[in-house]
This record gives structure tokens, C-alpha cells and sequence, in this order.
């Protein structure tokens, strides 16, 4: 018996075992709420609101600022109350001379040159988020594309082809190159006659030929044909500079046990896909898009410590954190409450037995971010690569170069390290600031060399540490949908929960809108039955 120099059946149950349990995440993701287009077609056209009604909003990130632009257009008395000194909440970006200080008491002065910034929070847009892409071009915030594939930039593992960086266009060619060649075979054999006739065989090795760039013989190996898709050893030029020469394919063993094929999935998810965008001067334009709408009904500075309720009013007792012992009370008829429940879940809060048990029920995701700002473009000037993400199985997991300010000269900004909802998340949560900078750094010159000579400085934030979120979104699962998601958006008296935590598109800003949406939305049908009754 012969057997393929390719590929062994243990290799192929185990490819096929890989293949499987990444659809089985897919699908876990589509069910917890990822990879979701939004319903958004249009804004609330609400019939009046009932003479004199008021509603108090908790929070001005995007649920929050959204139904109060909505509400208040409907002829509600609107306030909202904001923990922080700032629009957005999670909606957030720190730039060039911003102090935070997160739970730990570490502060951080950012340093980097005018105009740089990194996004702690939210970073891009996907093109079917109707309701951000909407709202931006209504309140005049200026959008710009943003790049998720960039097949100049790299995949790369620490435990194949020498800890090397591999670029995506020469990875996923030869993903393709491989499986067209073992899918031909395949055919060539007769495996396949069970499910194909003789002309879909033809049609299916002809677009195999094609799609693999292989040889006449169906393999795929080195050759100018794959190198257009690949990439050159030797480019074309002009003159009597060297002729074209073909690059080798990485080897096939190598990259199916490296790990890089599975990196490639994430450019390709629907929430991913192309086109993408962010906003010009970072994420928090947006916030301020909205406070430029209903930026006079926030109060800053706000702690909210006790909501109570009765059959006529919501009562909101609150403090400012610089004067704690000064607590404060507000009253309305109708509130929309947009805490995080990580938040929400230690505040006493005056509702049914079933509302605070899903209050207290979800857990939060954890994330953290690190910003390096060097001195140069080295991705540009020595790398080619402009804009896009570089994916890797080192602790900093991603690696995102900005997409302004191309071929500039001065200090730029990357995405040096992004982590979320895995055992290395909270990892670096337990570090200080300044460690998971210099880890970023540490990590980062396996991928980029270069980092060590040019790095300035940088600035990391933990979302578990953020003393307004507790963490950074919602962590949805079926079982937990099921028990306590209708409850938990559900209208308890003259409260409504709305956040990215009552959406199925958790940790995006169009969940949150959305959310906001709905949540006034039903108040406003309650509270203009209750009028009437």
C-alpha cells in the first residue's frame, strides 16, 4: 500500500477535527450574538410623549445618548447622569496628553506625539452596523476605512518555520495550492463519484486547476503561476535587472500543524469583511457626535448608588466621586438605565426577583490593550505593510498598524498587543501598565525586530480594571440567553435595561444603539398606554 507523501489519515482526521470544531465556534458565536448584520433601516419616528413626562437616562455611552436623542424628540424632559468627565463610555480613546487611572491607582500619562491615540475600547465598524454608519453621517462624524486583511502583513507562529513571520498572501495561497491539490487527487481517484458526474468532475478540476494555481499534473509546488498570488523570489522589474523568479511554498506538514491556517479565519468573518471603517481621530468621535446632539442633558461626574421605584416615579440616589458623602437624589417618571451589569449588579436596585437574578447573572468579558508608539513607520518604510492586522500565537495575540497618516514621517502609533475573554486576558489584567507594555514590546520584536530600537512609549488599559465597566462586554452564553435575556430587557415598572449587554450583537456599538433604541421605544408604547389609562 502506498501512502501520500502529503498527508497521512491521522493528519487528515485531524485537519477534518480542526475544520469541524471551527464551525462548531462559528455557530457558537452566531448564537451568543457575534458575526450578526444589524435590523437598523431607520431612526424612531415616536408619537409625542404625554404632557410633562421625564426620563432619566443612566449613562452616556451609545445606548444611553441614543435614547435620549430619541426621546427627546418625541418632547420628553430628558437627563442623563454620567459617571465619568467624558461622552461614550467604552466608546473611548485616549490620546496625546490624557491621564487615566485605572482600579489598581496606576496613572498613566500618555506621551505620545499630538495627534497620535490608541482605542482602548471599540476599534472598527463593520459595513452591515447600520445604525453607527447612520447616526456618524447624520451628526457630521467624518468615517474612514479600515483595513482587517492586509495580505502584506503576517501570520505568525513561535513554534513553525523558526519562529519566522509568514506573510498572509503566501500562507493562505498555499492553503489554497494544498487543498485544491488533495481535493484533485481525491477526484482523480474516484472518491468522489458517489456525488459527482463526469462533467461536474471536469468543471470541479478545472476550477481546482484554477483556484490551487497547480501544475498540469493537478500539484501544487513552485511555480510562476502561484507565485502571482503568492509572491516573487526575485519580482518583476524592467531593464536587465534580475528576471522574475518563483518563491517556494512553505511546507505542507509545517503549515498544517502551525496553527497559521486557523489565524486566516478571522479576516473572513462577517463581521470582518470588507469594507470596514473608524472614525478620523479615533473611536470617541463618535461619542462626541452624539453629545454634540444631547451633550446638554448630561450631568458629569454622576455615581449612580441606589435606584428605587414606585407605581408613579423612579427615584435615583447618586453621588459625585469627589464628594462621597454627598448623596444626591433625582426623580422621573420613567428611567432607562444603561450601567453595565457588572456594575449594575452591586448597586441596591428596586426591581423583581427574576430581573435582579438576571442582572447578577452574566459575567464580563475580559480585555486589555496596549498602545506602543514608535518613532518611525518601520511597518511602511522596511515591511510594506500599510494598515491591516498581523495575527500571532504569542501572549499580544494581534498586532494593528494604523490606517491614517500613510508615508508620514514622525512618531506613529500601533496596536501592539489585544487580548480578550482568555486565560492570557487575565493575565495581563494582573499586571501593571508599565508590564504589559514592555511585554508587548518583548513579544513584538519576534514579529518586528525593529521594535526595540524605535520604541518612545506606551500606554495599556485592562477593562476589568476600568472602574465604570468592570469589564468589557457582556459574556452571553445560550444556556445563559435562554434563562434570563427576555427578563432581563424586559420593562420592570418604569425601568428599562438597555447596553450592548441587552443586544445580540454584544461588544459592538451597534448593539448598544440598537438597544437604546428598543428600550425607549417600548417605554415610550408604556408610557403613553399608562396616560391614557
Amino acid at each position: 500500500m502506498t501512502t501520500s507523501p502529503f498527508l497521512t489519515r491521522r493528519d487528515l482526521l485531524t485537519m477534518i477535527g480542526k475544520t469541524a470544531g471551527a464551525s462548531a465556534m462559528y455557530s457558537a458565536m452566531m448564537s451568543m450574538g457575534f458575526a450578526k448584520a444589524s435590523t437598523f433601516t431607520s431612526e424612531l419616528e415616536l408619537s409625542d410623549a404625554p404632557d410633562g413626562d421625564s426620563v432619566l437616562i443612566l449613562g452616556a455611552g451609545l445606548a444611553g445618548m441614543t435614547a435620549a436623542y430619541e426621546m427627546r424628540k418625541a418632547g420628553y424632559d430628558v437627563t442623563i447622569l454620567e459617571y465619568n468627565q467624558r461622552p461614550g463610555g467604552r466608546c473611548y480613546t485616549i490620546h496625546s496628553g490624557d491621564t487615566v487611572t485605572d482600579l489598581s491607582g496606576e496613572t498613566q500619562h500618555c506621551e505620545f506625539a499630538p495627534g497620535n491615540y490608541i482605542n482602548p475600547g471599540p476599534w472598527r465598524i463593520p459595513y452591515h452596523h447600520y445604525g453607527v454608519l447612520h447616526y456618524c453621517k447624520k451628526f457630521g462624524v467624518k468615517l474612514e476605512p479600515f483595513i482587517q486583511l492586509n495580505y502584506n502583513a503576517y501570520v505568525h507562529s513561535s513554534k513553525a518555520f523558526g519562529g519566522k513571520p509568514q506573510r498572509v498572501r503566501e500562507v493562505l495561497t498555499d492553503v489554497h495550492g494544498y487543498t485544491s491539490e488533495l481535493l484533485a487527487k481525491a477526484t482523480n481517484q474516484q472518491a468522489l463519484d458517489d456525488v459527482l458526474t463526469k462533467e461536474d468532475t471536469e468543471a470541479l478540476l478545472a476550477q481546482l486547476d484554477d483556484w490551487g494555481h497547480l501544475t498540469d499534473d493537478y500539484k501544487y509546488q513552485k511555480s510562476m503561476k502561484a507565485s502571482e498570488y503568492r509572491g516573487y523570489d526575485d519580482w518583476p522589474a524592467a531593464g536587465l535587472m534580475p528576471k522574475p523568479s518563483p518563491s517556494e511554498p512553505l511546507d505542507f506538514k509545517e503549515l498544517l500543524h502551525s496553527g497559521l491556517w486557523g489565524m486566516l479565519l478571522d479576516y473572513f468573518n462577517t463581521s470582518y469583511q470588507h469594507t470596514m471603517f473608524e472614525p478620523a481621530g479615533g473611536m470617541e468621535e463618535i461619542a462626541r457626535g452624539f453629545a454634540g446632539e444631547v451633550g446638554d442633558l448630561i450631568e458629569y461626574g454622576r455615581k449612580v448608588v441606589r435606584i428605587e421605584q414606585s407605581d408613579n416615579e423612579v427615584t435615583v440616589h447618586y453621588i459625585d466621586p469627589e464628594r462621597p458623602d454627598d448623596v444626591m437624589t433625582r426623580k422621573a417618571d420613567w428611567c432607562v438605565c444603561t450601567i453595565p451589569l457588572s456594575v449594575l449588579s452591586q448597586i441596591p436596585v428596586e426591581v423583581s426577583p427574576a430581573m435582579r437574578e438576571a442582572i447578577a447573572a452574566v459575567p464580563y468579558a475580559s480585555s486589555v490593550k496596549t498602545g506602543l508608539e514608535f518613532k518611525r513607520r518601520f511597518w511602511e518604510q522596511d515591511e510594506s505593510i500599510f494598515g491591516g492586522v498581523s495575527y500571532t500565537d504569542l501572549p499580544i495575540k494581534a498586532i494593528s498598524y494604523p490606517m491614517y497618516d500613510y508615508f508620514s514621517d514622525g512618531p506613529a502609533v500601533l496596536l501592539g498587543a489585544y487580548t480578550i475573554d482568555d486565560a492570557t486576558s487575565f493575565t495581563m489584567s494582573s499586571m501593571t501598565a508599565r508590564e504589559r507594555v514592555a511585554l508587548a514590546v518583548s513579544y513584538g520584536k519576534q514579529i518586528h525586530p525593529q521594535y526595540e530600537e524605535e520604541f518612545i512609549s506606551g500606554v495599556s488599559w485592562s477593562w476589568h480594571l476600568s472602574p465604570w465597566s468592570l469589564g468589557c462586554y457582556g459574556l452571553w452564553t445560550e444556556e445563559l440567553r435562554e434563562a434570563h435575556y427576555d427578563t432581563l430587557c424586559e420593562i420592570d415598572n418604569r425601568l428599562v435595561l438597555a447596553g450592548e449587554h441587552c443586544s445580540y450583537i454584544p461588544a459592538w456599538l451597534e448593539g448598544a444603539i440598537l438597544s437604546g433604541m428598543d428600550a425607549c421605544k417600548r417605554l415610550h408604547e408604556k408610557a403613553t398606554a399608562t396616560a391614557r389609562a
